[in-house]
C-alpha cells in the first residue's frame, strides 16, 4: 500500500474528521472562556479582593521578572474552563439518558402470511386427530 493511499484512508476515516471539528470547536469555546474569565469574572474576583489585579503580580528577582499573577491568571482560566466542559459533557449525558428512557413504541406485531396461516391450521387439524 502506497503512503499517499494509506494516508487517504486515515485522512478519510470519521474519527479524524470528527477529532477535526472537536479541535476547531474546542478552540473556538477555548476563546469564549478565555473573554469569559477576563473581561468578566477577574474584575468581579478584583472586587472582592480589594480591587487586585491578579494579572498585573509579578516579582523581580535581580533581572528576572516572574509573573505569578498570570500564573494565577491561568489557574482559573483553566478551572472555569474544566467546569464548563464538565457542566456540558452532563448536560449531553442527561440528554442521552433521557433520549433512552423514552419508552420506544413496538410495532404492532405483523399478520402472519399465507403460508404461516396455512400452517396454523395443519397443526391444529393435526392436534384434533390426536
Amino acid at each position: 500500500m502506497s503512503f499517499v493511499k494509506e494516508f487517504k484512508e486515515f485522512a478519510i476515516k470519521g474519527n479524524v474528521m470528527d477529532m477535526a471539528v472537536g479541535v476547531i470547536i474546542g478552540g473556538a469555546f477555548g476563546k469564549i472562556v478565555t473573554s469569559l474569565v477576563g473581561d468578566v469574572l477577574m474584575p468581579i474576583i478584583g472586587i472582592f479582593t480589594g480591587g487586585i489585579d491578579f494579572s498585573g503580580l509579578a516579582v523581580t528577582i535581580g533581572s528576572a521578572e516572574i509573573k505569578y499573577g498570570m500564573f494565577i491568571q491561568n489557574i482559573f482560566d483553566f478551572l472555569i474552563i474544566a467546569l464548563c466542559i464538565f457542566l456540558m459533557i452532563k448536560g449531553m449525558n442527561s440528554l442521552k439518558k433521557k433520549e433512552k428512557e423514552a419508552p420506544v413504541e413496538e410495532p404492532a406485531p405483523a399478520e402472519p402470511s399465507n403460508e404461516e396461516k396455512l400452517l396454523a391450521e395443519i397443526r391444529d387439524l393435526l392436534q384434533q386427530k390426536q
